[in-house]
């Protein structure tokens, strides 16, 4: 049960950090931002990761259960006095099928890199499972399964199921790089277009911040021998790695300032809504 269930665990946990890791760099840099500077943990990834991926998860798991319903069926009809031919027919043509997509996916994502579609990864890495499962059925119809096999027979098939699940995971992770730069850079359009809807963080501090940044009014408070300077138009975008990442008024993809303040008692910040 650990060697059939913790491989895919272990796949699906750092594909789940990765996306997370992805997600984020492809957001930071349509933010003119590095992500190093949010100072994320491997938990923040997979927690920021994993919203995203529900539904896609979702529909790999339902996709395994209709697969396993699916072998259930074909390998009972291999047994004597059933329908063997068909279920021969079946896995020849999952076979060729998964031979035939797969080849067809990489032969588009040659010849047109730039504009292979998102899905191209995951149909290839589909196409190579399908292939293996008819080879595998196909093996069985041929009465060569059930029986002991040789030690070089052995450790072919142990080659054969290493060489499929590397190249599978491989395209997962292909996949998934993808599919997390068009959701990052879909986040930080939404942060441009919902501006207005992030919490007011009005910032107070003993000494002059000379915040610059567009749309930011500094406010001088308090005593003359002990000022208190105030800053306002300022947008909380996250608190991570012991910093403020605030964004002004007005501020956009193309053109904007992001204002970065520690968390220390050097600065108080305040916030509500409009």
């Amino acid at each position: 049960m650990i060697s059939s269930i913790g491989p895919p665990v272990t796949v699906a946990t750092a594909l789940l950090v990765y996306f997370g890791w992805a997600r984020s760099d492809a957001q930071a840099r349509a933010m003119g931002l590095d992500v190093s500077l949010f100072g994320y943990t491997v938990q923040d990834y997979a927690l920021r990761g994993i919203r995203s991926l529900f539904f896609p998860l979702v529909s790999l798991l339902i996709a395994g259960l209709v697969w396993l319903a699916a072998d259930d069926w074909v390998r009972s009809q291999l047994r004597p006095g059933r329908r063997g031919r068909l279920a021969a027919r079946l896995s020849a043509a999952a076979a060729i099928g998964g031979i035939c997509l797969a080849a067809a996916c990489w032969l588009l994502a040659v010849v047109l890199p730039q504009g292979a579609f998102l899905a191209v990864p995951f149909l290839m890495a589909a196409g190579v499972l399908l292939a293996e499962w008819g080879v595998r059925l196909h093996r069985l119809t041929l009465g060569r399964g059930p029986r002991p096999a040789g030690r070089l027979v052995v450790q072919h098939r142990a080659l054969e199921t290493t060489f499929v699940f590397t190249l599978v995971t491989v395209l997962l992770f292909w996949g998934v790089s993808d599919f997390a730069q068009v959701v990052g850079r879909g986040l930080a359009a939404d942060i441009e277009a919902q501006l207005p809807s992030l919490p007011r963080a009005d910032v107070y501090s003993h000494a002059d911040l000379s915040i610059g940044a567009p749309g930011v009014k500094q406010t001088r408070l308090g005593a003359a021998s002990a000022p208190v300077y105030r800053y306002t138009g300022l947008h909380l975008l996250v608190v991570s790695g012991g910093r403020f990442f605030l964004l002004p008024d007005g501020w956009t993809l193309a053109r904007g300032t992001v204002v970065v303040l520690p968390d220390n008692d050097a600065v108080r910040v305040e916030f509500g809504n409009r």
